[in-house]
């Protein structure tokens, strides 16, 4: 029996929509569930959004010219460079959007699939149409944030590149100096600039001169990082009153704050990149930040891969961070006994993989404790 080429229709009255997104040209490929299983492809140009619901209405007219039926259109995207504002602006036109994960769509396993966006677009239609029949795990939709978090938690975001910006300009510059013989020199010190006329290379020479107003521009990025750090950090102070003012999610942040080890900037970017979701249960919140576990469970074989790193890779980053902190503020907690016990069990070298698992039950310990009041067993509040 052969496989028939057609792509099944659903039990839906629908015009499935996928967009291809690129700079310069959207791919919308659809299938009109109401007139047939053939795809029809069509092309808009970037960023012209009138354009594209011009296309979808000469779409709807077409079948009602055929059918006599007003088909719905139902769009689906992935994830990317281009946001959310395409899925926003569908919404307020009143057309049912999508996005989607797109690693989590099947794909050709062959050593050498083809990729194209005319593949691509066809198969993120089967998705949708799969998706919408209530197929288990054809994929996974993104939860669009509202403008108001995407704008709220770039604060936090902004800050955490800063940082790694002067970070990389500091190192810079002792690398620098220390090909010289030099060391012990602090960029970040308030003597900077006053410790560099006294420098002296490994030999006792002066500062070469262009060694030396290298330096100097460098500590003009440097201050100029620092002062753009302290910015941030009051802007991520004040978002934090102003969440306390207005009660926009003020509890989270507050209980948050109240636990020893956890200062603003913990408890604004577990705030901001996570908590303020709604989660089901403590699967999806590992699941979200991408802390969940990988089964490989085939035949005889049964081992564990590690965690998926699938969700949120700054939520992620965030709690093991936060896992080492606990370790060193927080000794007498449940949770740290438990670090402690298992690597005295498996040895010194499983550290590392152990600090990842107590990051998994920290944050989903953190979350319960947030949602439903559930104190962490011996953690410890800061005195009032």
């Amino acid at each position: 029996m052969t496989t028939p080429r057609t792509i099944a229709t659903v039990e839906c009255s629908a015009i499935f929509v996928s967009l291809e997104l690129s700079r310069s040209t959207w791919l919308v490929t659809a299938l009109a569930a109401p007139v047939g299983s053939r795809l029809s492809k069509h092309q808009v140009q970037g960023g012209d959004m009138p354009g594209l619901l011009a296309r979808f209405s000469d779409l709807q007219r077409n079948v009602h010219h055929r059918t006599g039926q007003l088909a719905p259109v139902i769009v689906i995207q992935e994830a990317g460079l281009d946001g959310f504002w395409i899925h926003r602006a569908l919404v307020a036109e009143g057309i049912e959007s999508h996005v989607v994960d797109p690693a989590s769509i099947a794909v050709s396993r062959r050593h050498r699939r083809a990729k194209t966006d005319k593949i691509d677009g066809e198969a993120l239609v089967r998705t949708l149409m799969a998706w919408k029949r209530g197929e288990p795990r054809v994929c996974s939709m993104v939860r669009a944030p509202t403008p108001e978090e995407e704008d709220r938690r770039r604060v936090c975001r902004e800050l955490k590149t800063l940082i790694g910006e002067r970070i990389r300009h500091v190192n810079r510059l002792k690398g620098l100096f220390f090909s010289q013989g030099i060391g012990g020199y602090e960029p970040r010190n308030k003597d900077r600039r006053e410790r560099l006329e006294d420098l002296r290379t490994g030999n006792g020479r002066p500062l070469p001169k262009h060694l030396k107003a290298l330096a100097l521009r460098e500590l003009d990025i440097i201050e100029l990082l620092n002062r753009q750090i302290e910015t941030v950090k009051i802007e991520r102070d004040a978002l934090l009153e102003e969440a306390r003012a207005d009660g926009c999610a003020p509890e989270p942040v507050r209980m948050l704050l109240g636990l020893k080890g956890i200062g603003p900037g913990f408890a604004g970017a577990l705030w901001s990149e996570g908590l303020f979701r709604q989660f089901a249960n403590r699967r999806q919140v590992a699941a979200y930040a991408g802390l969940a576990p990988t089964p490989w469970n085939s035949g005889k074989i049964n081992h564990e891969q590690g965690v998926s790193k699938a969700g949120n890779p700054r939520l992620r980053a965030i709690a093991v961070e936060m896992a080492w902190l606990w370790l060193r503020h927080q000794p007498d907690t449940a949770l740290a006994r438990w670090y402690h016990q298992r690597v005295r069990r498996f040895g010194p070298r499983t550290r590392k993989v152990t600090i990842v698992a107590l990051a998994r039950k920290l944050l989903v310990a953190l979350w319960k404790y947030v949602n439903a009041g559930v104190v962490i067993e011996g953690a410890r509040m800061k005195a009032a």
